[in-house]
């Protein structure tokens, strides 16, 4: 697998396509992604997954990540530290929030391990389907045991 990196500046039709890839994969999300930058994860020529950065507040150091997928074998340990390189370390980001349909069981499981914390919030995505919004810190990050094996190797 191949992780591709995109913006609106170096890369601007290979963000858009990605965009368009996360947003058709996203019930509701029609209207797709306004100023993003945007990881590919491509797997034999083709796009198996992406993950949108937007509504970044540098103030706050706050930043949105929205991803799909048509295959659950994209999120390989170098996509994850990928993934959490950029607004962590590369953007300086204290905390990462994803909105997740309470439906997406799989989804809610992987973040659940992971260590983000999620609230629940009625309605979110309509009258009848509720939203779950998780947050992961840095600091939650930073100690995971994921990452502590991965110093572990680095070290060895």
């Amino acid at each position: 697998m191949i992780i591709v990196w995109a913006d609106e500046t170096s890369c601007p039709e290979i963000n858009d396509g990605i965009g368009q890839f996360v947003a058709s994969h996203i019930l509701g999300c029609d209207r797709g992604f306004e100023k993003f930058n945007s990881l590919g994860v491509i797997d034999k020529d083709r796009l198996i997954a992406g993950v949108i950065y937007h509504n970044w507040s540098p103030e706050t150091g706050v930043i949105e990540l929205s991803a799909a997928s048509t295959s659950p074998l994209w999120l390989t340990v170098p996509v994850l530290n990928a993934m959490f390189d950029y607004p962590f370390r590369q953007l300086g980001c204290q905390i990462c929030i994803l909105r997740v349909s309470e439906r997406n069981q799989r989804m809610r499981r992987i973040l659940d391990r992971f260590g983000f914390s999620s609230v629940r919030v009625p309605r979110l995505r309509g009258r009848d389907e509720a939203e779950i919004i998780f947050t992961l810190t840095d600091d939650a990050w930073n100690s995971h045991k994921f990452n502590a094996r991965q110093g572990e190797r680095a070290s060895a």
